[in-house]
């Protein structure tokens, strides 16, 4: 009898499987009921939708335009309702709920400290409130049977001045709650190489940090990222494919940038769902994920934007698997490819690998073992022989 390793799981076992999410946005995963009570408690009167479940159709909807800066106006919702602490440690608090019930094990949640001070919080009561929120998330999720670990990366915007005071601020908090530094927002005239002043010093500081990068934009984008720039892993980097030739009969030709990029392992923070609605693919069947993963790409998978998109970890999988034909041996080295490009210790991220991922999915692929026990053809229960 051979092992079902090719089989592939079921919505049930994706939920369950150990998870690490490397690429999401705070201010894009809040419950739909948080923001109708949240606007109400800090009269916010701008919402388009007073009932949760209509405000979450909305979001959806809004954001299914294929245009990147469409869709980065659904945040404006959000980011107006957490301007306080309480609402800042509320959402941080139920990101880490939501994701731990999805089997997240490990997740690095990206926000922008800039875009909550408009209620008088300062930068530093702002990353304070966030940390608080994760601490309580990950206790209440230990309370219901589920175990999360959340770091936070700071983000600044492309388009404002304040990158090096957020990197800063990054350095300051690294060691305790922050793992890293971002930049975020449309890609389009606003270049990495903008901010070179906080990215030299995250560097001279030993620190740690992610850049979005070849969403909206192209093979620029990417590049000025990784050799001007430096960053330790490309945010979305889907158009990476751009410098990918494939021929008529498939053979594959790599550009200088893509093979670069392979040969260094820089991890690829690949969101599906979000690709779709801003644009940067057509379809999960066309999305490069399927290319890049059969090229040896360090890929991984993240949701950006569990509101906007409707989805979750488990979601991300599940049309991976549909498309693709992906087996749990495939997730699995999706979320070991995260887990090694996180941001976190040598040593942590090699415990989690060996004590909590791999034997998640060892204990998944065992299960068809034991599905009709005392009942599989050609076992004689009494002689004790097969």
């Amino acid at each position: 009898m051979t092992s079902e390793t090719t089989t592939l799981p079921s919505s049930e076992q994706i939920r369950r499987a150990p998870k690490v999410l490397l690429h999401d946005h705070l201010d894009g995963g809040l419950r739909p009921g948080t923001v109708v009570d949240l606007a109400r408690e800090t009269g916010y009167d701008g919402l388009p939708e007073s009932d949760p479940d209509k405000l979450g159709i909305w979001f959806r909807e809004a954001a299914d335009s294929g245009s990147l800066e469409r869709y980065l106006e659904t945040f404006a919702h959000t980011c107006a309702v957490m301007q306080t602490r309480d609402a800042l440690m509320r959402v941080a608090a139920e990101c880490a709920e939501d994701l731990a019930a999805d089997g997240v094990v490990y997740a690095e949640i990206r926000y922008a400290p800039e875009q909550h001070l408009e209620k008088g919080l300062s930068l530093e009561e702002v990353v304070e409130a966030v940390n608080e929120g994760f601490r309580e998330g990950e206790r209440r999720a230990r309370a219901n049977g589920h175990r999360i670990r959340v770091g936070a990366l700071l983000t600044a915007m492309r388009h404002a001045a304040r990158a090096l005071e957020i990197a800063e601020l990054a350095n300051r908090y690294r060691d305790t709650g922050v793992v890293g530094f971002d930049i975020a927002g449309a890609e389009a005239g606003y270049p990495p190489t903008r901010h070179l002043d906080a990215f030299e010093y995250l560097k001279r500081e030993n620190n740690h940090f992610t850049i979005h990068a070849g969403e909206a934009f192209g093979l620029p984008s990417i590049w000025q990222a990784l050799q001007w720039c430096g960053a330790d892993r490309l945010g979305h980097g889907v158009r990476i494919i751009d410098d990918i030739e494939v021929d008529d009969d498939g053979a594959v030709t790599l550009g200088r940038l893509a093979s670069y990029v392979r040969d260094k392992r820089i991890p690829l923070e690949m969101c599906p769902t979000s690709n779709l609605q801003t644009g940067a693919a057509s379809s999960y069947a066309e999305h490069p994920i399927g290319l890049l993963r059969r090229l040896q790409f360090r890929l991984t998978v993240n949701t950006d934007n569990r509101l906007m998109s409707g989805t979750s970890m488990s979601r991300e999988f599940e049309h991976l698997v549909k498309t693709f034909r992906y087996t749990l041996d495939d997730m699995q080295w999706f979320t070991v490819n995260a887990m090694k490009s996180a941001f976190i210790p040598f040593d942590e991220r090699l415990a989690m690998i060996n004590d909590v991922i791999k034997p998640g999915y060892a204990e998944l692929r065992a299960e068809w073992l034991f599905r009709q026990a005392g009942t599989t053809p050609g076992v004689s229960r009494g002689s004790g022989t097969v």
